[in-house]
């Protein structure tokens, strides 16, 4: 890790736009939540895993802010020409990256599990929580590392990381897996849901991810090593020339 690196990407971040917009869309969860508790429907524990966090936090939040600050932690520097500068220095590609990839998690998983704690809190006040709110907030840590590991190297790998997260977020993740169950197995999404379930103890009419723990555990880790050594291995192989 680089502590210069670290600082310049956190300003850079934090500085951005779609920060404060990521910031905003954090109190949708929240809101919804405090809705539903309000209401006078049943099953919160259901809700609360499968729909709070399942379909709305996980399954579009989650891959949401890792795009966000996944593709921005470094494709940003390759979009205005700045990336000459950090690539023009004698740091290995390897710290790069890696510096890179912590400050997107860390803004990820900050943003993310907010609203997941006190979201999941306000619907299953005064009911059993079975693990449900560690059960999330584990699996965002853990999704939200998966995911910005696979969009830093997005970000070096293509100009249009945005474009194409976006599809593999919400078209192969949200609609192929669907249709397909052995999909599942090349889903981050997947991954997040089952990881959950290694605290979460509650029946499986409450929830009833499609991937156990152990196997998401280990695909999450595989796929996570995997994208991280993509992401070293196309620096190493980009030009300073291609960089201005």
């Amino acid at each position: 890790m680089n502590g210069t690196i670290i600082g310049l990407t956190a300003r850079q971040l934090l500085g951005q736009k779609r920060t404060v917009l990521m910031l905003l869309f954090a109190l949708v969860p929240v809101l919804i939540a405090g809705a539903y508790r309000l209401s006078d429907a049943d099953d919160a524990r259901h809700w609360a895993a499968s729909g709070l966090n399942g379909r709305l936090i996980v399954g579009t939040f989650l891959p949401l802010a890792a795009l966000i600050f996944g593709t921005a932690a470094l494709g940003t520097e390759f979009e205005d020409g700045t990336a000459v500068y950090i690539l023009g220095k004698p740091v290995s590609r390897r710290v790069v990256v890696l510096s890179k990839l912590l400050v997107a998690w860390l803004a990820t998983a900050g943003v993310v599990l907010v609203p997941t704690i006190i979201g999941t809190g306000l619907v299953l006040r005064g009911e059993p929580r079975e693990g449900i709110v560690a059960g999330f907030a584990l699996a965002v840590v853990a999704g939200s590392l998966v995911y910005c590991a696979a969009f830093v190297w997005l970000s070096i790998a293509t100009s249009r990381a945005l474009i194409v997260g976006l599809l593999y977020a919400f078209i192969w993740e949200g609609v192929v897996t669907r249709l397909f169950s052995g999909v599942r197995y090349l889903s981050i999404r997947q991954y997040t849901l089952g990881i959950a379930d290694t605290v979460i103890d509650a029946p499986r009419r409450v929830y009833d991810p499609r991937l156990e723990a152990g196997t998401a555990a280990i695909l999450a880790a595989v796929v996570t090593v995997g994208m991280v050594a993509l992401a070293i291995r196309a620096l190493r192989r980009w030009e300073i020339g291609e960089a201005g």
